[in-house]
Formats: structure tokens, C-alpha cells, sequence
């Protein structure tokens, strides 16, 4: 078994998966998608290193079936479950706890106009916006809890959470898997060899994006805001 040694440890999906398998990355992804505090877990990275073990995983777990294809589905299928399971979780939180915040004061860390800013988000991109979250960091954590403040549909967003859920689990995991095998087998190079690379790539990936918009929302948002002179 993987034994703690630095918070780096943290930040490696691999170190959760040799931890506790199975079961530990279906708890990360409900946690990291569900509860305010797995905002720093890794998910689109847990996910494409689950997909290069997942034979291993389900035979540890289940037993394997026999099929590399059959064990990836089952693996998909049981993440994009506690991905929906800890949507539905951090929505239900919000719901609760829309009325309070709305009659909150303004401070340092909190603006009531983000919860009117969420609403007109919510009705202008409708599934979108749910579907999409899923495949970025920190957005996913909180887009449940916020879709429950502003009071989204509750059939509507269980129909969202459940397409967006299947289409991150299934596309990072087995592109996680068959493009281990693919470079196995057309230029003899194991992905397990090198994690630590492929980790830094999706980061790359997925964050970049979601920095830039802040930095430019941001700087949109100030000019907005100053006074004309």
C-alpha cells in the first residue's frame, strides 16, 4: 500500500489509486464534485490515470470479466455515478442554503450580485453550462452548490448532471486506457512510466482556460465598473 510522504502526494492520482483503489477514487470524485472541500482533489487527471489501470483496478475490485472494454465501462460507469451522486449532494446544499445567502451582507469574500450574475448565467446556457462544467477544475465543485442557490430546475438539472457526468467519466477514462495501449503497441512506451508528465499536460489543459477567463472577466468586469471621467 502508498504510505503519505509529502503534500505533492496530494496532487498525484496515482498515489490515490495504489492508496485505496477503487474505492477511494469513487470517494474523491463524489468529494471533489459534491462537497466544498475536494475543490482541490484531482479529477480530469484521477480520471485519465484510472483509465491506463483500470484492468487492474476492477480485478482487484470485482474480478475481471475478461475484457479490457467491459472492465473500462464498468470503471466509467461506477465514477460518472458518484460524480452524479455528489452533483446532486452539492445542489441539494445549495438549495438549502439559497434563502440565507441571499440575505447575507456583502463582504470581502462574498457578493450577493454573484448569486443574481449565476441565475442569468444558468438561463442563458441552460444544459450547457451544467454539462460543461464538468470538465473544469474548481467549477465543478462549486456549479452544483451555485445551480441550487439560484434554484435551477431540479429535473433539468438532474437530466444535465447525468449527460455531463458520463461524458467526463467515459472520455477521460478511456482515453486514459486505449491511448496507453496505443502507444504500447505502436511505439513500445508505457504512460506509467511517465505520469508525472501527463499529469502536468492535463492541468495544463484544463486550467489554462479557466484562468484566462478570470483574468480577462475580471479585467472586463473593472473597466465596467470604473467611472467615466
Amino acid at each position: 500500500m502508498e504510505h503519505f510522504e509529502s503534500w505533492k502526494d496530494l496532487l498525484n492520482p496515482e498515489f490515490y489509486i495504489k492508496l485505496g483503489g477503487f474505492w477511494l477514487i469513487l470517494f474523491i470524485i463524489f468529494a471533489e464534485t459534491g462537497l466544498f472541500v475536494g475543490f482541490f482533489l484531482p479529477g480530469d487527471s484521477l480520471l485519465f490515470v484510472s483509465g491506463i489501470y483500470a484492468q487492474e483496478l476492477i480485478a482487484e475490485t470485482f474480478g475481471s470479466t475478461g475484457s479490457d472494454f467491459l472492465d473500462t465501462t464498468i470503471l466509467a460507469t461506477c465514477v460518472a455515478v458518484a460524480g452524479i451522486i455528489g452533483n446532486e449532494v452539492g445542489y441539494w446544499f445549495g438549495l438549502k442554503a439559497g434563502p440565507t445567502l441571499y440575505k447575507r451582507e456583502d463582504s470581502t469574500f462574498f457578493k450577493k450580485k454573484y448569486l443574481f450574475q449565476a441565475h442569468d448565467f444558468f438561463e442563458k446556457h441552460g444544459a450547457l453550462a451544467v454539462i460543461m462544467a464538468r470538465f473544469l477544475p474548481i467549477v465543478r465543485t462549486f456549479m452544483p452548490i451555485v445551480a441550487g442557490i439560484v434554484k435551477m430546475d431540479k429535473k433539468e438539472f438532474l437530466r444535465d448532471n447525468i449527460i455531463g457526468a458520463f461524458l467526463w467519466a467515459f472520455s477521460l477514462i478511456f482515453a486514459g486506457h486505449y491511448l496507453n495501449e496505443l502507444f504500447k503497441t505502436q511505439f513500445d512506451i508505457d504512460l506509467k512510466k511517465h505520469l508525472e508528465m501527463i499529469i502536468i499536460i492535463i492541468v495544463l489543459i484544463t486550467t489554462v482556460p479557466v484562468i484566462i477567463k478570470f483574468i480577462f472577466g475580471k479585467k472586463q468586469s473593472d473597466e465596467n465598473e470604473s467611472p467615466n471621467i
